[in-house]
Order: structure tokens, then sequence, then C-alpha cells
């Protein structure tokens, strides 16, 4: 087959040399990967994104050669007159042979190209790319996505969601993302994107939206105290997430809050919206309002006016949705309800608390030390139990250890402490930032702290003395340990604390 003379140069050779090379390789991995599952969670980057660029490099390189060669060809002859661009002259054998190689390869690469395209598209848009691409900066969120009820949503269902305006800007926030990873720029704890998330409304109501009704939920928590014999306690709660009819009205539950006849503002005080000094009510269908402003908050009516305020949606309780950071005392918890640890060990949860509530600079200096500190915990204080139990304080010591992995991680300062989580009242304030019986109007009408607002106990108590509740009536919570009556006029966060 003969081709122009012009193609014989060493920029055209090596450019087709590349491109070659990088199609056969992008359509050898492909296969594997398709067969054999090969290249394991950077191979999506390798073909449809990574070799992709050097073979269009290479076909680049391929003209340029060729005009370069053409152009000193020219300047070899000494000729007066120069042409700026070859004839094409289809009489001629060779112009024929590299215009059909031309189109018909043209063709392919187009054809290549777009499902190439396509397969880069879904593959930056996947779970994998979001998670795993810069494993060591967002391990902390990958891990929690996976702990999540939302694991089988992909990230850029919430994240980016619908649309091509959100999908750019999304793209061009990604590309910042990868310089700071790169440039080592990024921040240590990365700030939640409160102020960039897009409208609760375009993302979380394309499942749940605020017309559907929602049952009433039964959430049964296991606590274990931190005394020598683990002591659980059990409280039944009935969480009021429905509206329900009574003789006496409707008594909206805990979803009135994004109601569509309901429009609630406020004003935060820091960038993580944990401190309310204002808050607006407005009944949409009959235009009452009231105003509620925090007695203690010492903010002035000039500081109120510069602050931005807010519509209440979904976020504002619903803050982790998927990357939830329990505390220790809460993962403890659950482990030792799912046996994973067992309660027969004295004091096994003071042991896991005393060495979970200690910082430490990398994830393998922790694993160390919760492994000798609960190891020396029953050697020098329970010597019988250490000799007689070994295999369930090492089972102990793996549980601990694997779930402080997934909540806590100290390479990116992230944990419950730097992302508090708004549904409850116990690590941070949550509820009681607007329900805590300061919020008050001019005519003292306050956002009431009473519990039975959000949730009524049914049952309480532990496993050998369970206190249940009448058909209607629900029970006075009975704190676990003696507190007198402090547990109802002060925050639960006081002792349970995040910051401590």
């Amino acid at each position: 087959m003969k081709l122009p003379s012009s193609i014989r140069n060493w920029v055209s050779i090596t450019g087709a040399v590349i491109a070659v090379f990088n199609l056969a390789s992008i359509l050898a991995l492909f296969l594997l990967n398709l067969a054999f599952g090969f290249g394991g969670q950077y191979i999506g980057l390798i073909i449809f994104i990574i070799l992709p660029v050097f073979l269009i490099i290479g076909l680049l390189m391929i003209p340029i050669g060729m005009r370069i060669y053409r152009k000193k060809a020219r300047l070899a002859e000494k000729e007066g007159k120069r042409l700026n661009w070859p004839i094409l002259d289809f009489n001629n054998l060779a112009t024929r042979n590299a215009s059909t190689i031309f189109i018909i390869g043209t063709i392919f690469l187009l054809i290549i190209s777009s499902v190439g395209s396509y397969e880069a598209f879904h593959y930056t848009e996947s779970v994998e790319f979001c998670g795993k691409l810069c494993h060591e900066v967002m391990e902390p969120e990958y891990v929690t996505y996976h702990g999540s009820s939302h694991e089988r949503v992909a990230c850029v269902e919430c994240h980016v969601g619908s649309g091509a305006s959100w999908y750019v800007k999304s793209k061009l926030s990604g590309l910042y993302q990868v310089y700071s990873v790169l440039a080592n720029k990024y921040p240590q704890p990365i700030p939640t994107p409160i102020a960039n998330l897009r409208p609760a409304r375009e993302t979380c109501e394309e499942c749940h939206w605020p017309e559907k009704f929602y049952d009433n939920k039964m959430r049964v928590k296991h606590s274990f105290l931190t005394d020598e014999e683990n002591t659980e306690h059990i409280v039944h709660l009935q969480v009021k997430t429905s509206t329900q009819v009574t003789p006496q009205g409707v008594i909206k539950g805990i979803h009135q809050h994004i109601s569509p006849e309901v429009k609630i503002e406020y004003k935060a005080l820091d960038e993580k919206r944990q401190i309310i000094p204002w808050v607006k009510y407005t009944n949409t269908k009959t235009g009452e309002e009231y105003i509620y402003t925090d007695e203690m908050s010492m903010v002035s009516e000039t500081q109120l006016d510069s602050l931005e305020t807010r519509v209440m949606d979904c976020l504002d309780c619903h803050n982790r949705p998927s990357h939830n950071y329990n505390a220790p005392q809460n993962f403890i918890d659950q482990s030792m309800a799912e046996g994973k640890i067992s309660t027969e060990l004295p004091a096994i949860k003071l042991a896991a608390m005393m060495a979970l509530y200690q910082d430490y600079p990398t994830k393998d200096t922790a694993m160390i030390a919760i492994k000798n500190q609960v190891t020396d915990w029953f050697e020098s204080g329970y010597p019988d139990v250490y000799e007689t139990k070994k295999a369930e304080i090492d089972q102990a010591i793996a549980a601990i250890q694997d779930d402080y992995s997934n909540n806590i991680f100290p390479f990116m300062k992230a944990n419950w402490k730097e992302y508090p989580n708004n549904i409850g009242h116990m690590e941070s304030d949550g509820c009681y930032r607007c329900h805590n019986d300061r919020h008050a109007t001019t005519e003292n009408r306050t956002i009431s702290k009473d519990c039975s607002l959000c949730h009524n106990i049914i049952a309480q108590g532990t496993r050998d003395s369970m206190q249940y509740s009448t058909a209607f009536e629900a029970l006075d919570f009975q704190h676990p340990v003696d507190i007198a009556e402090a547990w109802r006029t002060e925050m639960c966060s006081m002792c349970h604390t995040a910051l401590y």
C-alpha cells in the first residue's frame, strides 16, 4: 500500500506507534477487566482517562510530523513559491490510499472514543472513583458511606443530582479538589460543604418527600454502663415521624418541620450551624408568624440582621445521612449488643472507653495502643479472667479496633467531634439547638424542650427489670444513673459531650 512520502518521518512514525500501542493496551485491559476483573480499583482510570490521552497525543503527532516534513522538503527544493497546503489529487494512488485510511480510521476512532467517553463519564460518576481515587483523603467518607443506610445510593445522586448545570459545577469543583490533593493543600479535616450543597428538595426529596405519610418508628436503644458488670440499660422509643389525628385535633410529628404548610427559617452564628439565636415560624396557609430569639445568645439586632436567613430543610436535622461518625460509647454499645464484645468480660466498656477517648497520631498507633491497653487492663486487673477468657478478650480487642477504624480517622482528623450529628441530642445539642426552652417570642411563646414532642418511651430498664407503658400513656424517662432531676433542665451534651 502506497502512502504519502511525508509520513516517513520520525515524529509521525513515533506518533503512530504511540497511538497503536495505547489503543492495543486499552482494548487488552478492557477485555481482561471484563473477563477476569483484572486491574483492581484504578483500572477504570487507566482505561478510560489516562491511556486515551496518550492515544490522542499519538494521533496528533502524525499530521504534525507530516506538516514539518513538507516544510523542510520545500525549503530543500529552494523553489521560489511554496505551497502552504498539499494538493489533494485523487487520481494519485497514494492520495487515495491515505484518504481511505484516514476516513476508515476516523470512523473507527470516533466509535471507540464515543464508547470510551461514555465509560469515562460513568466511571467518574461511580462510588469507586469518588471514594478510592484519593484513598487517604477520602477514606473517612468512603468507609462511613459503606456503613450507612444509603450505601446503595451513588455519591452523585446526593452530591450532584440531575441536570447539566450541577454536573458542570461538580466537575469544576472536582478539578480544584484534584489540584488540592496533588499539591497537598487539602484541609484536615475536610469541612462539610454546607454552603455549596444542592438544596435537599432537589436531591433528598427525589426519594423522600414531605407529602408522603411516614409511620411512627420503633427504636430500641441498648446502652451499657461503665461498671464492672457492664449493666445493660434498654429503652424502647416510639419516634413520632407521622401525623396523628386525636380527639383533641391533629398532632404533627417530627416531619412537620418540612411540611408544605409550614415554613421555618433560622439564623446561625457559626459555619456548622450549631448555634442558632433566631427562628421564624410561618404557617403558609393562615399567614400566622412567630419569631423566636434565644434569650441567652446576647446577639444584637444589628448582628442578627447581618446573618444569613436559611429556610429549614431535611439536611438541617439529617446532616450526616451517609457519613455518620459515631461516638465511642455508641459504637461500643452496638458491638456489645450484637455480641461482638462479650459482656461477661468485667468492665470491658470502661476499658474500651479509656482506650478510645485518647488522640492517636496514626491508625497503626491506635491499633497497637488499643491492644496493649485492653490486654494490660485484664492482665493486671483481672488475671484470672485473662487466663480463662483469652479468646473473648482477643475478640473484644479486634471488635474495638474494627469499630475505631470505621469511625475515627487520625490522618484526616475526622471523627464524631468534628462532624456532630444533629439527629438526637446526646453528644451534641442537635434538636436542642432550637428546642431548649430558651427560644421565645415577645409574647413568651417558647420552643419547647419537652421530650414527648419527638418520641414516647414505651419501655425502659434492665433485662431483669423492665418497665412498660400502658396503651395510651408514655413513661417518664428514668436516667440509668441517679442524677435526680438534672436531666430535665441540663443539656444531655453537658455529660455526653463530643468535645471531651
